[in-house]
């Protein structure tokens, strides 16, 4: 099968061996899938992985080992983790796989991802996909049950008002699925043609510029991966206030951090989602992805995408593998 593979070079594999689905399994066809940030950093090394990247994806289960065969022919979406469901495991036994020591994640830690034309996974991390939802729509689903879990992990009142820094696909995301919850939320990013993708769907936006840093935001979610983004967010945090910190900053640069001690404020990393809300946001068609997709590319040309998900004015490249 063809299959895009990372193994100390980004490579399209035409021979890659075919999945066989082990006891409780499922056999999947994948249809599409979407380039993640995540995808380009395992490329620089991230989490030292090798293997069939990707980990958001639509497809058809064609074969499931195990006597229930209700999903074959089925739409699925998977959860990208899951976990050894042993008996001493404290994790699994709370049902937070993610957070399992001994988990494996789809084309990120010890399990081939969803770049191939098949995909084998556990019957228990498959969701089927609603009618009314299409590919292009559902292939978003990993990232906005991320998005969704900020509401999982905090009680926002209806009356306090929320900042998301950073109008990238994870800042827009996060504002859409915080927007379809109906809270107050305001996006703010560099790039007005993004900002106009939020605002059309009723998301107040602001350009970062003309923001005022004083603490007014009762929820700030830091969304722009820089720590000059984490100095404002705290800035713009309210005494008591939550700090979310939605993505994964690295770098060396010296970062004051007492304004969070003298202002009492919750530091709250935000990480993976369930997607039962989030499918249930798409299906009652509460958020609009496609304006969102920068480009649609055949699984042969997958090189040529991921160049093109390097590109600033990109926000999501999506590989179709029928």
């Amino acid at each position: 099968m063809k299959a895009v593979v990372f193994d100390n070079e980004l490579k399209l594999d035409n021979n890659y061996e075919n999945p066989i689905p082990k006891a409780g399994e499922a056999l999947i066809k994948v249809k599409l899938a979407g380039i993640c940030n995540t995808d380009f950093e395992i490329t620089k090394g991230y989490m030292g992985y090798k293997g069939v990247l990707g980990h958001e994806f639509v497809g058809v289960v064609e074969e499931v080992n195990s006597e229930d065969k209700s999903l074959v022919g089925k739409r699925v979406v998977a959860e990208i983790s899951y976990g050894c469901h042993q008996s001493d495991c404290e994790w699994c036994n709370k049902g937070l796989v993610r957070h399992c020591p001994n988990r494996h994640t789809i084309g990120i830690w010890k399990k081939d991802g969803c770049f191939a034309e098949y995909i084998t996974l556990p019957t228990e991390v498959l969701f089927e996909v609603p009618e009314n939802v299409s590919d292009e729509q559902v292939v978003f689903v990993e990232p906005l049950a991320a998005a969704c879990e900020i509401v999982e992990q905090l009680h926002i009142q209806p009356i306090q008002k929320i900042l998301v820094q950073g109008d990238g696909k994870l800042g827009l995301t996060t504002a859409l699925a915080l927007n379809a919850y109906n809270y107050d939320v305001t996006l703010a990013g560099r790039h007005q043609n993004k900002l106009d993708i939020a605002s059309s769907q009723g998301v107040k936006t602001i350009l970062s510029k003309d923001l005022d840093i004083k603490p007014v935001y009762d929820v700030v979610v830091e969304a722009t991966g820089s720590i000059t983004g984490v100095e404002a967010a705290m800035a713009l945090t309210k005494p008591r206030g939550v700090l979310v910190l939605k993505s994964t900053v690295a770098g060396s640069k010296e970062i004051n951090l007492a304004p969070i001690v003298i202002n009492e404020i919750t530091v709250l990393g935000s990480r993976c989602g369930q997607f039962k809300p989030a499918l249930r946001l798409l299906e009652n068609k509460r958020i609009d992805f496609k304006p969102l997709i920068s480009g649609i590319y055949n699984v042969d040309d997958a090189i040529e995408a991921f160049e093109r998900n390097k590109d600033k004015d990109s926000l999501k490249v999506l590989l179709k593998f029928d």
